[in-house]
């Protein structure tokens, strides 16, 4: 039956007429072992359908499911969605190149970022009254490490410790016995190292004090100079002089910092050796080539141990005239055998001498090889001079590098305390700073009394708000965030406890007042190598922490402050007003519409007009921060303003035209790493 329907059908699929589709076909192997051959006799052979030709030609033309490649390729070269891909293809492109080109710019017009040694306060620490590990009354490297916890408390990133080199502890301990070890007084290499470690995990950085000008006697070097021992011979400044009768003929009239004649005789060499400070610390010969390279090597050392830099001190007395004249009489009329002072003389032979700032370049060399790091810039600052213009010639040149910056202590300086003379103490730095170059303040150091004993108690804050809101890098030494004074003077040892004792006094050296217990928390042990101050129980950093209105809680909001604010961190100043009483200053940003205003009050209660002097100021500014905390997010009249004796007051404004636009105050405006801020984009940039 089923043969006979096929048979009907007009047209037969087979090898010549049918349409074949391989891709369906079974293995013809797999056929053979798996069709039962009885049964493919009952199947027909042939199987004639009715097929449109047409309908063939369509069918093959469409992809189907098991395609043979061959069919599948004449398919893939056929375009699909050929506009979409080239549309999508060239925006690829296009995004990666304006990446690409949007990265550069930002690069290129981004300005630098803040190096840690702008970006941060320094903390100056004197080791030895710092904090007592051992019980033995003297600060050492152990408890500089116990109080890490206070350096970040205060928000500051770098510690500065003086000098803690093996010394017979003569002049503060600055000359060095051994340039290459830790004095026993505060320590081992090892304790050393740890501290080290210990600063660098906090993030922290250190810098540490250098005075290469002059050893100890006790030092190796001059041993074996006295001797006239090979390469050490000329290590030092020896000169024939003449001895009569146990008196001294030195070879002129130079006389030493500490008074009397710079010459001193020795009985080993029979000659005269020369010092700018005291007898015990004879000048190196830095026109020797040999001794140049001794404190290369010294900075070599200390940088491979870990430290981020050093601050150079005495250098401007590294070298001296090698004709000897006699130096000018500051009074000519004087006899010239009293002269004994240091200031009756003008020290035009032995100091700042020609080939002196060649000498420090080298320093900075050597300190640059290892600030190849990133992130390891190792910074170099020193002291200056009592000439201004000189002090600025420590900051190098456009083309040759010296100091960082050398350190700044025009505020410690001032004669006398007012609006006034903290505006010239100010603006006398910024007027002669080189362009490009970097600030900065100090207003307390191991060498001078602090700011409490100094001024008065009642502008430690409004001093602190000063240094913490000028432009460039605030220099506190330790005890002034909490507003220490100096002890009353008393006679104490300058060496070792129960050795040959040098009297002298160290008021503004007393030990670190941690705490109301017994010797202030400094100690555990019986006593201290000074006396703490009397006031320790009601001045102390315990204390200070609960009171929202102390002088350490007023010290750590300005530093965050400091760190927060862009325009504070490294935008303009402006001065805007000075008198006898009051010094008012901007912070402002270019970019920025909100601007700072400081107005500090460094004599007696006074009301001021700041609308009269600034027309664009707003009637009203809001009190970001006050010498008083309760005053804080009050509004002020800035027509209206009034400060108490030592008040400070940090204002907030908005303005769409800063001080620094405005052509009356050209001359009073200053910006050391100049930034703009674009709101658009949440970021800075130079050009603007």
């Amino acid at each position: 039956m089923v043969e006979e329907e096929a048979k009907s059908l007009p047209m037969e699929l087979s090898e010549k007429g049918g349409v074949e589709n391989n891709g369906f076909v079974q293995n013809e192997a797999f056929d053979d072992k798996e069709t039962d051959t009885s049964s493919q006799e009952e199947m027909p052979k042939t199987c004639i359908v009715d097929v449109d030709p047409a309908s063939t030609e369509e069918l093959v033309l469409k992809p189907y499911a098991g395609m043979p490649k061959e069919v599948l390729l004449k398919f893939s070269s056929q375009a699909r969605y050929r506009v979409t891909r080239e549309i999508l293809f060239w925006l690829i492109i296009t995004a990666a190149i304006a990446l690409v080109c949007a990265t550069i710019a930002i690069i290129a017009l981004s300005p630098k970022c803040l190096d840690w040694w702008q970006a941060s306060p320094i903390y100056q620490i004197y080791p030895r009254s710092f904090k007592d590990s051992n019980m033995d009354g003297n600060g050492d490297l152990k408890g500089i490490q116990e109080k890490l916890d206070h350096i970040t408390y205060l928000n500051i990133k770098t510690i500065w410790i003086t000098s803690f080199y093996k010394s017979p502890l003569k002049d503060l301990g600055y000359g060095a016995e051994d340039f290459y070890d830790i004095d026993p007084m505060f320590g081992s290499m090892s304790d050393f190292e740890n501290l080290i470690a210990a600063i660098h995990d906090r993030g922290l950085k250190v810098i540490m004090d250098l005075i290469p000008n002059h050893t100890s006697d006790k030092h190796r070097w001059f041993q074996l100079s006295r001797n006239r021992t090979g390469k050490y011979t000329d290590y030092y400044i020896w000169q024939d002089c003449a001895l009569a009768a146990g008196l001294v003929t030195p070879p002129n009239n130079w006389v030493s910092v500490f008074g009397n004649s710079s010459w001193q005789f020795d009985d080993v060499r029979k000659q005269c050796y020369f010092h700018q400070f005291g007898k015990e610390q004879p000048d190196l010969n830095f026109r020797n080539p040999a001794v140049q390279q001794e404190i290369h090597d010294i900075i070599k050392f200390w940088l491979s141990k870990g430290i981020d830099g050093f601050s150079f001190s005495a250098v401007k007395f590294l070298l001296e005239a090698t004709h000897l004249r006699d130096e000018p009489q500051v009074n000519k009329s004087q006899n010239p055998e009293s002269i004994t002072a240091y200031s009756q003389l003008y020290h035009d032979y032995t100091t700042t001498q020609v080939g002196m700032h060649d000498i420090i370049r080298s320093f900075r060399q050597i300190m640059n090889q290892f600030s190849s790091e990133p992130g390891r810039y190792r910074f170099m600052g020193s002291d200056g001079d009592e000439d201004i213009e000189a002090t600025m010639m420590y900051y190098g040149t456009t083309f040759i590098q010296e100091a960082d910056f050398p350190f700044n202590f025009n505020l410690i300086n001032m004669k006398n305390l007012s609006g006034n003379s903290i505006f010239e103490a100010v603006n006398l730095w910024m007027k002669n700073m080189p362009a490009g170059k970097w600030p900065n303040w100090a207003v307390g150091s191991p060498n001078a009394a602090r700011i409490s004993s100094r001024i008065g108690k009642e502008y430690v804050n409004v001093i602190n708000m000063l240094l913490l809101t000028l432009p460039g890098t605030p220099v506190t030494y330790y005890g002034e965030e909490i507003g220490m004074e100096n002890t009353a003077s008393e006679n104490v040892s300058e060496g070792r406890m129960n050795s040959d004792p040098v009297v002298v006094t160290f008021p503004e050296k007393s030990p670190m007042q941690w705490d109301g217990k017994v010797n202030a928390g400094f100690t555990e042990g019986n006593s201290s190598w000074l006396p703490v101050n009397s006031d320790y129980q009601r001045v102390n950093v315990e204390i200070q922490m609960t009171w929202s209105n102390s002088t350490l809680n007023l010290y750590r909001e300005l530093t965050l402050l400091r760190t927060n604010e862009l325009p504070i961190h490294r935008g303009w100043m402006c001065y805007i007003w000075n008198d006898s009483n009051v010094f008012v200053y901007v912070r402002e940003l270019d970019g920025l519409d909100r601007v700072f205003m400081m107005v500090l009050n460094f004599g007696q209660e006074s009301t001021i007009d700041l609308k009269a002097v600034v027309p664009s100021l707003p009637s009203e500014a809001i009190i970001k921060l006050s010498t008083n905390f309760s005053n804080a997010g009050k509004a002020v009249n800035t027509k209206l303003i009034k400060t108490e004796m030592g008040e400070g007051l940090v204002l907030e404004y908005k303005t769409a035209k800063p001080v620094h636009t405005m052509e009356a105050f050209q001359g009073n405006c200053f910006v050391a790493e100049k930034a703009c801020y674009s709101s658009a984009f949440n970021l800075l940039y130079m050009n603007c």
